[in-house]
């Protein structure tokens, strides 16, 4: 009967500390990007998700930045958002097509770098390209550089985590 009693209440705390941890901010699912992704936030055959939940809600919330910075053995690359979240391209994106071949599986694996609809990404100082957006099909407002769609990696979990460099994808160079 004890060992019954310790089990729930060890759920119980458990679950307690969970939901105490999941509800102090923006939502680190892959659409929280989609609208962060509007910024913030995810290659068409691998999948998981999640856009850095930070960088979704500083997009959500006003401007978003997107500057060139030194990240580990990336070197100096671009990131975005108030947390500085690396920045990657697809490679089989075509510049200034308008379009991002990005969909499904894969925009949960490396969600979208977006804008709130009437705002428009901004250059660091170390900015040398030029930012735009583009519509997806979604009507996310999308993140350009240089004429391509941006990108974050689900899997990057702070500033300074570059682990989404794989076949077809880049860290973004300035």
């Amino acid at each position: 009967m004890r060992s019954n009693a310790l089990i729930v209440g060890s759920l119980f705390i458990t679950a307690a500390l969970l939901v105490g941890c999941s509800s102090g901010g923006a939502s680190a699912s892959a659409p929280a990007a989609a609208t962060a992704a509007p910024v913030s936030a995810a290659p068409a055959s691998e999948a998981p998700a999640s856009a850095p939940a930070s960088a979704a809600a500083s997009a959500a919330t006003g401007g978003l930045t997107v500057d060139a910075k030194p990240v580990g053995a990336a070197g100096t690359i671009l990131v975005a958002g108030s947390n500085g979240m690396t920045v990657y391209m697809f490679t089989k994106d075509t510049k200034d097509s308008g379009k991002s071949v990005c969909t499904e599986g894969c925009i949960a694996k490396w969600p979208a770098l977006s804008v709130p609809a009437g705002t428009t990404p901004t250059g660091g100082a170390s900015l040398t390209g030029k930012l735009g957006t583009i519509t997806r099909d979604d009507g996310t407002l999308q993140v350009t550089y240089n004429g391509l769609p941006l990108y974050f990696f689900a899997n990057d979990k702070a500033p300074g985590d570059a682990n989404g460099i794989y076949e077809n994808w880049e860290a973004v160079k300035p």
